[in-house]
């Protein structure tokens, strides 16, 4: 994450008109309609903006855990998705977060695609995050309309802020993220494992810190709904996702009994889906979560997921799919990508049953 902090962030305190610069977009997605709709309309002022209409998504409280790991067995059963609340992020992180996120983008296209050059920090704009921006062959019609900074957490220690004493303040709340995110992450897996009752080997990092990566995600607002998707239907391929959405616009919706749910915006909440490795590693009891990601017509949307996966070269062995490492599911996915413009995702590693 060394270069993340080259970045000339702008002084002035108006984000707004930051954010609606057209120069920020790549140019491929200078074309959309960014003019102004009409505001949707104002929400009661009597209402409690935490609460929400009715939301089917489960609810697993963190600091509950401990206590009661069966509902948090039945969503990842269930769902492979949830809501976690009481998680122990102070909510100012989390909006410092959103604010960091958001002067990244003001600037301009060219100073972030620059900035990235030679970095461990990678900017994409446009295609799947395996794919590297430019390399698609996919036309306007069927691209992701998204931009993003992918952040490979192992490189923040070689930061050194000397170097960059203005730019102190961004790297403080990202290692302060970094550290309540291996906690969460790390108890989850442990809890997921016990209901499992899974015998995996105390040397093999099957959840490996070192892999740990934040992706920050902005998907640009359009009148046009028929343009496309922000995220195209998919599932990672972590072990977990945790996500720190928009507090005010939504656009991630999940799968759920061949029917696809928005899922609200709730301040102070987290959002975890399993990923491909923890499905493989639960033997399929476990599920990785198809999501996706709509266009909203007034506002763009920012997001910050933190991905985890199993260290490279850790075998994972179960009786539904060929011993597989980490490594050669990602280089399958890539050369999938390539040759088919798609993920495959687990089934290449399935047992097929002999006739």
């Amino acid at each position: 994450m060394i270069d993340l902090y080259i970045f000339n962030l702008p002084t002035n305190n108006n984000n707004n008109n930051n954010m609606n610069n057209i120069e920020s977009y790549p140019p491929v997605l200078r074309h959309l309609d960014h003019h102004q709709l009409p505001p949707p309309p104002n929400p009661d002022p009597d209402k409690d903006p935490t609460q929400q209409d009715s939301d089917p998504i489960p609810i697993i409280d963190f600091s509950c855990l401990n206590h009661d790991k069966s509902k948090l067995d039945e969503a990842c059963k269930d769902w492979g998705f949830f809501r976690l609340v009481n998680h122990g992020i102070p909510m100012t992180l989390l909006k410092k977060l959103q604010e960091v996120a958001k002067e990244l983008f003001s600037l301009s296209f060219e100073a972030k695609e620059g900035a990235c050059s030679g970095s461990p920090v990678s900017y994409f704009w446009g295609t799947p995050a395996l794919t590297p921006s430019g390399t698609t062959t996919r036309g306007p019609q069927n691209m992701n309309w998204v931009e993003g900074f992918d952040v490979p957490l192992s490189q923040l220690p070689h930061f050194n802020p000397h170097q960059l004493p203005t730019l102190e303040s961004i790297r403080l709340p990202i290692k302060d993220y970094k550290t309540h995110l291996s906690r969460i992450a790390t108890t989850l897996f442990e809890a997921m494992a016990k209901n499992l009752d899974l015998s995996l080997k105390p040397s093999e990092p099957y959840l490996a810190e070192n892999t740990g990566m934040v992706r920050v995600y902005r998907y640009p607002n359009c009148s046009d709904a028929n343009v496309g998707w922000g995220m195209e239907a998919h599932t990672d391929s972590s072990v977990l996702s945790i996500l720190n959405q928009d507090d005010e616009v939504s656009g991630l919706q999940v799968l759920k009994d061949d029917q696809w749910l928005t899922v609200k915006p709730i301040p102070n909440t987290l959002i975890v889906n399993l990923g491909d490795m923890m499905q493989a590693i639960s033997d399929d009891r476990y599920k990785s979560v198809t999501h996706r990601v709509s266009i909203n017509k007034h506002k763009e949307r920012i997001s910050i997921c933190y991905f985890v996966f199993p260290g490279e070269d850790v075998a994972i062995e179960s009786y539904k799919y060929k011993p597989f490492t980490y490594n050669e599911f990602r280089a399958q996915v890539q050369q999938d990508i390539k040759a088919l413009g798609y993920k495959v995702g687990l089934s290449r590693f399935q047992h097929h049953e002999e006739c």
